[in-house]
């Protein structure tokens, strides 16, 4: 089966909208409203078989980015279809979302995951997540697992060297420096950030 990952088309929200709510309903990611996706659709990819019939899945797997920093951005929302999983097509999904980054011009990706070995495989590090960009957090104060959460941050770098904007934490030797904002407070500053987007 021929299967094309492409930049997200409009008709493509609902659908987009359906496949994440699927795993955010297990808990696995969160939920997105086709507004939201709608607002963002420019950030998006998916993967649809040209050869579809009516009663096939209108796409098959899903993932966006979500700007960070003007270096840094997030892998978010990577979905694939319960009829497409264990065949390669996550990561084929990974590899051009992190090739629509570095077009982009961005020097770091990172995401959230539960599957690390995954994401180790295709070229990222484990980091401390606490050490990501509050914005990556504004999301995650309304998961119901934010005051117990099991995911792992990991990064890859898309630059030789990638230009920190602050001094990054201190890190073990080996492991790769992340962009992250100066006196962190996570809590703080994504509840005031969210307070100031909606007043």
């Amino acid at each position: 089966m021929p299967i094309i990952i492409q930049p997200a088309e409009a008709s493509h929200v609902l659908p987009i909208t359906e496949l994440v709510n699927l795993f955010a309903a297990e808990n696995l990611m969160l939920p997105r409203t086709e507004e939201s996706v709608r607002q963002t659709l420019a950030d998006w990819l998916v993967a649809v078989d040209p050869d579809a019939q009516p009663d096939d899945p209108p796409i098959l797997a899903c993932g966006a980015l979500v700007p960070l920093t003007e270096t840094l951005v997030e892998l978010r929302s990577l979905a694939v279809h319960p009829s497409q999983q264990g065949k390669g097509l996550g990561g084929h999904m990974v590899n051009h979302l992190v090739q629509m980054a570095r077009e982009r011009g961005y020097h770091q990706i990172c995401a959230l995951t539960l599957r690390e070995q995954f994401f180790v495989r295709l070229g990222f590090e484990p980091v401390d997540r606490w050490s990501i960009s509050p914005k990556v957090w504004q999301a995650c104060i309304y998961c119901p697992k934010f005051h117990r959460c099991d995911e792992v941050a990991v990064i890859m770098n898309l630059v030789e060297n990638p230009q920190a904007a602050v001094h990054p934490l201190a890190r073990p030797a080996g492991w790769n420096t992340l962009l992250k904002w100066s006196e962190w407070q996570p809590l703080r500053l994504a509840y005031k950030q969210k307070q100031a987007q909606v007043q």
